[in-house]
């Protein structure tokens, strides 16, 4: 029986202009090519659109705001403060999350530091009261005023305050604004502050 070869020579060859590449693909007409290139140029201009389209967007909307960088400093009057991004403004702490931009760029007053006050609030930033439902800020501990009112920030056991600063006469306060200390621009003003009457007769006045 005979066998049928492929057109070509004896040898078996295959005629020219229909010889096969390895892996059984034809050879690629220079018309394949061009449309390769066609397709690469075309991904890379909309790879480069969309890069510009960003750049732009960046440009007009401004950077990606930041999570305010929750950083503890003191402030001036030796209190807890929060460092705002400049890293050299300390605003007390009190002052964050209170509806006023008080750093350069209202970091104090952003969206994740203050969407749900206290638990959003960094540790540093808060101090609880003899009632644990209630707080304050940690800079209104021991400052002499009745912050928690129960007088919990100023008086143990569940907080350890100094003795009354200069400016402040000790005496069990009748005033539901103070606690262990009023200030002494109370003194001899005519008025009781002090359950003893000490602001009246003992205190030396400012």
């Amino acid at each position: 029986m005979n066998k049928i070869l492929p057109q070509g020579d004896a040898n078996g060859n295959a005629a020219a202009g229909s010889k096969a590449l390895p892996g059984g693909e034809a050879d690629c007409s220079p018309c394949c090519y061009s449309r390769r290139g066609v397709c690469l140029s075309a991904f890379l201009m909309l790879l480069l659109t969309t890069l510009a389209a960003l750049i732009a967007l960046v440009a007009i909307l401004g950077p990606p705001s930041r999570t305010p960088g929750a950083q503890a400093c003191v402030t001036q009057m030796n209190r807890t403060g929060f460092l705002c991004n400049d890293r050299s403004s300390c605003i007390p702490a009190s002052r964050v999350c209170d509806g006023v931009r008080t750093c350069a760029h209202g970091e104090d007053e952003e969206e994740a530091l203050c969407r749900a006050v206290p638990q959003s609030l960094p540790g540093f930033l808060v101090a609880h009261c003899g009632d644990p439902a209630s707080w304050i800020y940690s800079d209104q501990m021991c400052d002499g005023i009745n912050n928690c009112g129960d007088c919990s920030d100023e008086l143990s056991p569940v907080t350890t305050c100094p003795p009354c600063s200069p400016g402040w006469w000790p005496c069990p306060s009748t005033v539901f604004k103070y606690c262990s200390c009023i200030p002494r621009s109370l003194c001899r003003d005519h008025v009781q502050h002090c359950s003893d009457w000490s602001d009246e007769y003992s205190c030396p006045g400012p």
